[in-house]
């Protein structure tokens, strides 16, 4: 079976790439590279016999060129970070919607199923606002989406419609996963890519962290789901695709792998043995939101699959990662 993972030098497409060509899938990876680690991530998929194509997917005339039929296309490609989606909508727009545009069109070419990695974001704000207020409510693929979500996570959510207006008008066959925070080995530290990474990486190097809006508190609430996880329930997604298809399924750590950030501090400060100061900033972004946990019942209603990782056994191999590969990831600061 032939595979082409979009976005296959970011975190997420990386780990996942190197995991379906070691169960013998041939995988292909496009990514134009504009974050600086994708370079060393390209260097890693290559010595695991994975070709990058640096192609902008927005560009659809060169994606075309490509001489690769794939039967499963893994949309993974998008611009992660969400205040960034204030700053310049356009480019969002263009990164994580035209880029699905294409993939589309590209599905459609080959009649390739495809497999789209959405975000927790689709979900407006004020129900996470709703949610907090009462603790024990998780977020399922029945939880509403209607109202302001961020540009990022409308972008998302334009993208989930758009993939099935192309299965209704020309049969395209599709998952879309929505995730969460999602961590692990290979995840740099850097602020886009989520915070488990950030808190585990500051403490390393005892550099300042804060807890930022919500009066300064530390109480926001998160789960995370581990990057292995993850890989498992998408191989497992790609088995059954031909019986499991046209579905929307929402992966996160669930509340065994939850946590407010101030409890994450305390297991940073365990886990690496260093305490760092962490400055109190009350004011809150409009975007951000104070709890988010996911339900985990159809994930494991159409798979039968429970998250092998909670936030200690993620935190810890992160972190022994890290402290292995420092000197070469202070390179990418």
């Amino acid at each position: 079976m032939n595979i082409l993972v979009a976005g296959g030098c970011g975190f997420i497409g990386s780990n996942l790439s190197i995991f379906l060509k070691n169960k013998n899938y041939k995988v292909i990876s496009i990514d134009k590279l504009s974050k600086k680690y994708c370079y060393l991530n390209e260097k890693r998929l290559k010595e695991n016999q994975i070709k990058n194509y640096r192609i902008d997917l927005k560009n659809e005339n060169e994606l075309v060129k490509i001489k690769f039929k794939p039967d499963i296309i893994i949309d993974c490609a998008a611009e992660p970070a969400v205040e960034v989606s204030s700053r310049s909508p356009n480019s969002v727009i263009q990164n994580n919607f035209i880029t699905t545009l294409n993939l589309l069109n590209l599905s459609r070419k080959y009649k390739s199923k495809i497999i789209f990695l959405s975000s927790s974001r689709v979900y407006p704000i004020h129900k996470s606002y709703e949610f907090f207020k009462r603790k024990k409510k998780l977020f399922s693929e029945k939880t509403s989406t209607k109202g302001p979500k961020t540009i990022y996570g409308f972008s998302k959510l334009a993208s989930e419609e758009l993939i099935k207006e192309f299965s209704y008008a020309y049969n395209v066959n599709f998952i879309i996963n929505r995730l969460g925070l999602t961590s692990g080995p290979w995840q740099f530290g850097k602020v886009e890519q989520g915070l488990v990474s950030l808190w585990l990486w500051k403490h390393l190097n005892k550099k300042k962290l804060s807890y930022i809006g919500f009066n300064g508190t530390g109480s926001q609430i998160r789960d995370v789901l581990d990057i292995d996880d993850l890989c498992s329930i998408i191989y497992l997604q790609i088995k059954k695709i031909d019986k499991i298809f046209d579905e929307t399924f929402c992966i996160g750590g669930g509340k065994m792998s939850s946590f407010n950030l101030k409890n994450l501090t305390i297991m940073c400060q365990k886990i690496t043995s260093n305490k760092i100061k962490i400055k109190k900033i009350k004011k809150t972004s409009i975007y951000d939101i104070p709890y988010f946990i996911f339900s985990y019942h159809k994930v494991y209603k159409y798979y039968k699959y429970r998250n092998t990782n909670d936030l200690n056994k993620t935190l810890t191999k992160t972190y022994n990662w890290m402290n292995l590969n420092k000197k070469i990831l202070k390179k990418y600061f």
